[in-house]
């Protein structure tokens, strides 16, 4: 009599389940195009490492912005440094400076593209050199990690955050969506932004499935170069360490499970992986 009523209700459930979700056809065009955000000149390495890894060592580093094509829809991922800094580099206590060239408005103007038509734009984290030109795109929806959002938003956010460039949205003047773990932006499973914690509370890495290229991850901050790639390094800025191993891990074993090119955002050697710009990856 149980096993009978047990099957009945499995039934009545199966018959008022909805059907699977399938995917969404992939058929809108994709692409993805690197943008020249900046340089960092970096006299204290072991900055990047909280094991001393790096004594005695300095390296310049990219600072990378990239452009994503999907249909009619344009995406910026990370918004680099400040364009202030083309009139008057940034110095950092003798450990770092930093430099900009180009703007992205600049660069986005020689592709044709205005500001305003850039619909979405993602961000790693809240550190300064991946939000600096931020407020160049005001019409854009805004996506950032929640937690990142949590700190920007508190009504007296950390010494160490400056909110100023996400004024517009903090106000809610420019629309936002504060994502808590991974995120499809798209809805076809072609760029997700995936919940990596540990740099900072909300840090997030970008997935882009290109047709002919395959899959690329964009690491924010996860790494910076590729020794500290390699090695698992944890800088001693970062929020929490054991977090960032753990995104490590996942970083690592999606990096091989789909095969993907991993560009790490501030290593100058992996700007090879993508064709130079004006021309764009697909």
């Amino acid at each position: 009599m149980i096993g009978k009523a047990m099957m009945t209700i499995a039934a009545a459930l199966a018959l008022a389940a909805p059907a699977p979700a399938r995917d969404k056809p992939a058929n809108a065009t994709l692409s993805l195009t690197r943008l020249d955000c900046g340089t960092v000149r970096v006299n204290r390495l072991n900055a990047f490492s909280d094991t001393a890894a790096y004594p005695g060592q300095s390296r310049d580093l990219t600072v990378g912005c990239y452009l994503i094509r999907h249909g009619d829809q344009l995406m910026l991922w990370d918004l680099g440094l400040p364009t202030a800094l083309k009139d008057a580099a940034f110095s950092a206590d003798g450990d770092m400076s930093a430099t900009v060239r180009k703007s992205l408005v600049e660069q986005l103007a020689e592709l044709g593209i205005r500001p305003d038509d850039i619909d979405v734009v993602g961000v790693s984290h809240f550190h300064f050199d991946h939000i600096g030109q931020l407020p160049d795109f005001p019409a854009a929806k805004l996506y950032i990690g929640k937690r990142d959002w949590d700190l920007l938003t508190q009504s007296e956010p950390p010494a160490f955050l400056d909110p100023k460039p996400f004024a517009r949205w903090i106000s809610g003047g420019g629309t936002v969506e504060p994502v808590a773990r991974d995120k499809d932006i798209f809805g076809d499973g072609r760029v997700v932004m995936l919940d990596m914690p540990g740099h900072t509370p909300g840090h997030h890495v970008l997935l882009v499935r290109l047709a002919n290229m395959g899959s690329v991850l964009l690491s924010g901050d996860q790494a910076y170069f590729q020794e500290n790639y390699d090695g698992n390094g944890v800088p001693e800025f970062n929020t929490d360490r054991a977090q960032t191993l753990a995104s490590f891990d996942r970083f690592k074993a999606l990096a091989n499970n789909l095969g993907a090119t991993v560009i790490i955002q501030h290593e100058p050697r992996d700007v090879a992986k993508l064709p130079a710009f004006p021309k764009a990856a697909e």
